[in-house]
């Protein structure tokens, strides 16, 4: 039986009359006759005792009309539901950011999106990209936000590149090597050196700039995915932090961080992109964030 009919027990019972009951549900009073007397045909039940006065329901239209009342309002819900979901304003999402993104455009994301979609709920993941594609395969997040200059090639993935981050290399305002004009790679890990996980790539060419024998060679000082907790050792310490310029605006204007020039270095730069899984459909407040993140220019 299909919905619509189920609608037309409910209004006669509640209406307790066939002329009513049809206008509510727009239909000429034959009409709706007709469609209940094929519900009682189709249940093998007599639903209501058509009386001179008023339409009353049969102890089986009781059983009958109590489960169909719970069926229509279940109905609405997934129609309000759907149109909410469809509009953006109902729909949890949850997704995962690399070390950068969290340190860089992801407060003022969330910000933006608590403000204009109170009513949602987000769950954000900050991990590394081995960890975050981990969570995507298992489909514990939609998407995740990182460089992606070291994932694997994999036709599962889908990769939509983003704004490329530049960093460099900063150290606090006292430090021994912040009034020099520029400083070597070498001076620069004499202090030890701050950073997330070094791409390959990255790791690769700082090794063959300092002359040793392979990236494996390459030591950090400290090497974490927290770029909150680089800063504060990188200001309470001789080290020197290595980190996108978005990343340390603030300490950088406000005098506490010092940008260095490496002149051996050439400009270094993140490559973050959106991943997601190939042929999976986001849902809409996920495609409303990735369509919020810094594109490509």
């Amino acid at each position: 039986m299909d919905l619509k009919r189920w609608t037309h027990i409910v209004a006669v019972a509640d209406r307790r009359s066939f002329i009513r009951a049809a206008e509510q549900v727009h239909l000429s009073q034959p009409a709706l006759t007709r469609s209940i007397q094929a519900a009682e045909a189709e249940l093998g039940l007599q639903l209501f005792d058509r009386g001179t006065n008023e339409v009353v329901t049969t102890p089986a239209g009781e059983f009958v009309v109590a489960r169909a009342r719970q069926l229509v309002f279940n109905s609405r819900c997934l129609e309000r539901d759907v149109e909410l979901y469809r509009s953006r304003s109902l729909g949890d999402t949850a997704f995962g950011v690399g070390p950068f993104p969290a340190a860089t455009f992801l407060s003022q994301l969330m910000t933006g999106m608590r403000r204009e979609f109170p009513g949602i709920n987000l769950r954000v993941e900050i991990s590394n990209w081995q960890l975050l594609l981990k969570r995507l395969v298992e489909e514990d997040i939609e998407f995740f936000v990182a460089d992606t200059r070291d994932l694997p090639p994999d036709p599962n993935l889908y990769i939509r590149a983003l704004h490329r981050q530049p960093g460099g290399f900063y150290v606090r305002a006292d430090h021994p090597l912040a009034a020099r004009k520029s400083v070597s790679l070498q001076q620069l890990w004499s202090h030890g050196v701050l950073s997330v996980r070094l791409p390959a790539g990255v790791r690769a060419a700082l090794s063959r700039l300092l002359g040793l024998a392979s990236p494996a060679d390459l030591s950090l000082a400290l090497e974490c995915d927290d770029i909150e907790l680089l800063k504060k050792v990188a200001l309470a310490s001789d080290s020197v932090l290595a980190a996108p310029h978005a990343a340390v605006e603030e300490e950088v204007a406000a005098g506490k961080l010092h940008p260095l020039e490496a002149s051996d270095l050439p400009a270094q730069s993140s490559e973050m992109g959106v991943v997601t899984l190939r042929g999976r459909t986001p849902s809409p407040m996920a495609e409303l964030i990735i369509s919020r993140l810094p594109a490509r220019g």
